[in-house]
C-alpha cells in the first residue's frame, strides 16, 4: 500500500516485499495478511513456503480483482472480507501476521474511488465502500472539527486556513470531486517547489484517515494480532507516515518491556512478562534498487516483532500515540 502519490503505469508492486519475507524467514504455517490489496504480500507468503494464508481486506473488488490468480493457490488461500482490527475472531495461533498500512496503490489508480487529487473523481475515499464518504465529512464538518482533522491526522500545519477556505467554498457549492477539494486546497498553500509533494497531500491524507478511522483501526489491529499469534508468531508492520510508525514503535516497544527512560542518562527499565521481542532495533526502508522500481516506497518503514508466551494483556491508544482529536499536539 502507499501514501504519496505517483502516476502509475506499471504493474503494482508490493512495498519493501524482499526485505520482510528475509526478515520472517523461514516462511512456514499459517499467515494472515490483514491488507491483502493487490495480493503482493498474500502470494509473497505462499510462494516463500507459508502452509496457509488468511487474507483480509475490507474492500470487497479486492477479492474480485484476485479472482483471475486466487485459484492456483487452492485451499492454501483464504480470502476473508473485514477489517484487520477483527483478526482474532478469524483465527488464533497464527504463525505470522502482516500489514502493510495506507491506501492500496489499486485504489489509489482507480479515479472513481476518491483517494486520488492527481486524477478528477468523486470525493469518496471509503475502502469498504460503506458509511460516511469524504463528501459527507468535507460538507458538514465545522470548521473546527475540518482543521482538526487535518492537523492531527494529516499533519497539515495550515489547516486552519484550508478549513476555512473549505467552508467558503461549500456555502456557495458543495464540494463533491477530488479536484474541486484539491483546487481549493492549493490555494491556500504556495506553490511547491520541484521535488515537493503536491500542497494537497497531507489534507487528503488527514480526510482519508478520519473516513476510514485508519488509526482506531490499527490501534485495535495491533491488539488483535497480540491475541491471534501463537508464541513464536512474528508480526511485521509496513508503514508509510510519521504518526503510523509512530503508533507501531511505541506498541513494540511497550509490548517488549521497554518502557523507555525518564531522562536520558538514565538505564532503561524491563518490564515482566513482555508480550513481543523485537526483531529489527530499528525500522527497515528501501534500498537503493526498490526506490528505482518503486518510487512509492520512499517513505516505507518495516518494523517486526515476535510473540512471547506472556499472556496478551491491554494498552491504552494514547500509550503508543494515538492522535486524538480536540487540542493541538505538542
Amino acid at each position: 500500500m502507499a501514501d504519496a502519490e505517483t502516476p502509475s503505469d506499471k504493474p503494482h508492486i508490493p512495498v519493501l516485499l524482499r526485505p520482510l519475507l528475509a526478515a520472517v524467514a523461514p516462511v512456514s504455517g499459517v499467515w494472515l495478511d490483514g491488507t491483502f490489496g493487490a495480493g503482493g504480500y498474500t502470494r509473497g507468503l505462499l510462494d516463500a513456503g507459508a502452509d496457509k494464508v488468511i487474507a483480509v481486506d475490507r474492500d470487497p473488488l479486492a477479492f474480485e480483482m484476485a479472482a483471475a490468480w486466487a485459484s492456483a493457490y487452492g485451499d492454501r488461500l483464504v480470502m476473508q472480507q473485514g477489517v484487520f482490527s477483527r483478526m482474532d475472531e478469524y483465527a488464533l495461533d497464527l504463525d505470522g501476521v502482516v500489514l502493510d498500512l495506507g491506501v492500496s496503490s489499486m485504489q489509489l489508480d482507480q479515479a472513481e474511488r476518491g483517494f486520488s487529487f492527481m486524477k478528477d473523481g468523486p470525493l469518496d475515499m471509503r475502502m469498504s465502500q460503506e458509511g460516511e464518504s469524504a463528501a459527507d465529512l468535507v460538507n458538514t464538518a465545522t470548521e473546527a472539527q475540518l482543521a482538526d482533522i487535518l492537523f492531527h491526522y494529516g499533519e497539515e500545519r495550515a489547516s486552519r486556513r484550508i478549513a476555512k477556505a473549505i467552508v467558503t467554498a461549500r456555502a456557495q457549492d458543495p464540494i463533491t470531486t477530488t479536484l474541486r477539494l484539491a483546487e481549493i486546497i492549493e490555494s491556500c498553500l504556495p506553490r511547491p517547489k520541484p521535488g515537493q509533494s503536491h500542497p494537497a497531500t497531507r489534507s487528503f491524507q488527514g480526510l482519508r484517515i478520519a473516513v476510514n478511522a485508519e488509526y482506531e483501526e490499527l490501534f485495535q489491529g495491533l491488539m488483535a494480532a497480540e491475541r491471534a499469534l501463537r508464541p513464536g508468531g512474528q508480526l511485521a508492520v509496513v508503514t508509510f507516515h510519521s504518526i503510523e510508525d509512530r503508533m507501531v514503535k511505541r506498541f513494540f516497544q511497550s509490548r517488549a518491556g521497554k518502557t523507555g527512560r525518564a531522562n536520558r542518562y538514565a538505564p532503561e527499565v524491563e518490564q515482566e512478562q513482555p508480550q513481543f521481542t523485537l526483531k529489527t532495533r530499528k525500522a527497515i526502508g528501501p534500498d537503493a534498487q526498490e526506490l528505482q522500481e518503486n518510487p512509492r516506497a520512499r517513505s516505507a518503514k518495516l518494523r517486526v516483532a515476535v510473540r512471547t508466551d506472556a499472556p496478551a494483556g491491554e494498552i491504552e491508544a494514547r500509550a503508543i500515540g494515538m492522535p486524538q482529536l480536540g487540542g493541538r499536539m505538542k
